[in-house]
């Protein structure tokens, strides 16, 4: 082949990757001798060991020899799209080798056991009784509470709504919580926000 000197040191690298990809198995030795021992010094230089950059010579050049058709040395030269094969190719080792492994008992991604049938039931009496411990309070005082707990209005925003003084908000909300408590029994403890 006549890009190729008889010791490659004035070889048109160019020429001899367009050769390789008409799949000159020569130009492609050639092209192999001259730039493996540099892409190995470079992914070393980058700070790869011995064996990861011999693993990545040796997929940059199956790579080379796959894609050599692709090259334009119109836009790039032989050993700029080499060593461009061989970054990429040590940056996908990269992010593979440093990507978390998922652990299945991993707390977050294990589900929450079922609650038991006996706690649905209980929960569930208990959000009856208290609906009904609110449905059984004065008009005023059912608004504020309706407000505070199902729309997550602060005093102060309940004050400005419904046009009363903050003093009468709190006031009327203390004393819905004395009437739902009373309702429920002493068993259901203290209700706060």
């Amino acid at each position: 082949m006549s890009t190729i000197g008889s010791s490659n040191t004035g070889a048109d690298w160019n020429a001899v990757l367009c050769s390789v990809a008409d799949q000159d198995r020569e130009a492609f030795a050639a092209l192999f001798n001259h730039f493996a021992p540099r892409v190995k010094s470079y992914m070393l230089r980058l700070g790869s060991d011995n064996a990861m950059a011999e693993e990545l010579v040796q997929e940059s050049f199956s790579k080379v020899w796959r894609k050599a058709g692709q090259f334009d040395p119109g836009r790039a030269s032989a050993s700029t799209w080499i060593f461009s094969i061989a970054r990429n190719m040590r940056i996908d080792v990269f992010r593979r080798e440093n990507r978390p492994e998922l652990d299945p008992n991993d707390p977050a991604l294990v589900p929450d056991a079922p609650q038991a049938a006996d706690a649905m039931v209980e929960q569930k009496q208990t959000a009856e009784r208290i609906g009904s411990a609110i449905a059984e309070l004065p008009e005023e005082q059912r608004q504020v509470v309706h407000l505070s707990f199902f729309e997550d209005k602060t005093h102060a925003e309940i004050s400005d709504y419904l046009e009363i003084p903050l003093g009468t908000v709190k006031s009327r909300i203390r004393l819905a919580f004395a009437r739902i408590k009373a309702s429920l029994g002493e068993d259901y403890g203290e209700i706060q926000k």
